[in-house]
């Protein structure tokens, strides 16, 4: 609802001024248009089962240039009836609501990328967040590390998470987060589930994407709580001081790219996923000379496979269950 512009931009002198005020017009033209659909929808229907919530825009516009839109929203009842809360593209759009809609919640667009821009938008008054990091962050492989209030500052900052891909927990049985109650931490190990991102397997990044959903839900109830005990701003200056900025970069391949994430151009553009499966016997069809030299290479190590005394395992079933490695099955 409203026109889509964007936030930055808004502001700036490269909108004019005519054009703001016909974009404050046409939200002001459709928003009457819809509450007054749904005010008559809400007659017909018993008031009882009505479960519509309507969520008002504030452009990122000067709020002058608004405020007949914005003054209609808290003088007409009809509007306070139906209107349950406010769509915001930019934070600095808090700043137009007025007083007495303050209670109100405010749903954000503005998809902050960590949780620093998260706390900084709740401290400007936004309730409600579209977080699509979450899902950018489980495809490359990271694990959310942070938590809220932070534990007492170290000398060195620390992660807000760790790279899965690393082969340093190849071997690690530890759970991703000491004391996590998610289904991964309690199941599964770091070890596990950097194999399962090494051989590929779509369960990683779902055992991934429930520990970090799992540790966002703990960073909100931790800023609730703090707020309820006025300890926010407190709280969020030593998280600040606590973890570093930014979130590790990408390191590993993520899942394969599905067709609603990527736009195809045409049959001459080259695929967004490499192909799974080359012909060995055709090692011309090599991307490159490193894959090509690898494919020479296979029949003499068949040979020298064939040849090997292949090591026996030093130690028994129950040493590896004692470990957490494995589990003894009854047969």
């Amino acid at each position: 609802m409203g026109d889509i512009v964007s936030p930055d931009s808004a502001k700036s002198s490269g909108i004019g001024v005519k054009r703001k005020e016909k974009m404050a017009e046409r939200t002001f033209t459709w928003m009457r248009a819809l509450i007054n659909g749904l005010r008559d929808k809400k007659e017909e229907e018993d008031p009882g089962t009505w479960q519509t919530a309507l969520f008002a825009p504030i452009l990122p516009i000067e709020r002058e240039v608004q405020s007949d839109y914005i003054s209609e929203l808290y003088d007409n009842q009809t509007w306070k009836d139906i209107v349950k809360g406010f769509v915001l593209d930019s934070t600095s759009s808090v700043e137009a609501i007025p007083p007495e809609l303050y209670h109100l919640p405010r749903l954000s667009l503005n998809n902050p990328s960590t949780p620093h821009a998260i706390l900084h938008a709740i401290s400007l008054g936004i309730d409600l967040f579209t977080l699509p990091f979450i899902n950018e962050a489980t495809e490359a492989g990271i694990a959310f590390s942070f938590i809220f209030p932070a534990p007492p500052s170290s000398s060195e900052e620390l992660a807000l998470g760790f790279d899965m891909w690393s082969p340093t927990y190849s071997k690690d049985l530890s759970s991703l987060i000491d004391d996590c109650k998610c289904y991964a931490c309690i199941h599964h190990h770091r070890a596990y589930i950097q194999h399962l991102l090494s051989a590929k397997e779509m369960l990683a990044w779902v055992l991934l994407q429930v520990h970090n959903h799992h540790m966002i839900d703990k960073f909100f109830a931790g800023v609730r709580e703090s707020i309820s005990n006025g300890t926010f701003e407190e709280q969020q200056r030593q998280f600040w001081n606590t973890y570093e900025s930014e979130l590790p970069a990408k390191t590993g391949q993520g899942p394969r790219i599905r067709g609603y994430q990527h736009h195809h151009a045409g049959p001459s553009k080259s695929k967004s996923n490499p192909s799974a499966y080359r012909k060995l016997t055709e090692p011309e069809s090599a991307t490159n000379a490193d894959l090509q030299a690898e494919v020479n290479t296979i029949p003499k190590m068949a040979v020298e496979a064939k040849d090997t005394e292949w090591p026996i395992p030093d130690v028994s079933g129950q040493e590896l269950e004692e470990v957490g490695f494995a589990r003894m099955m009854d047969e």
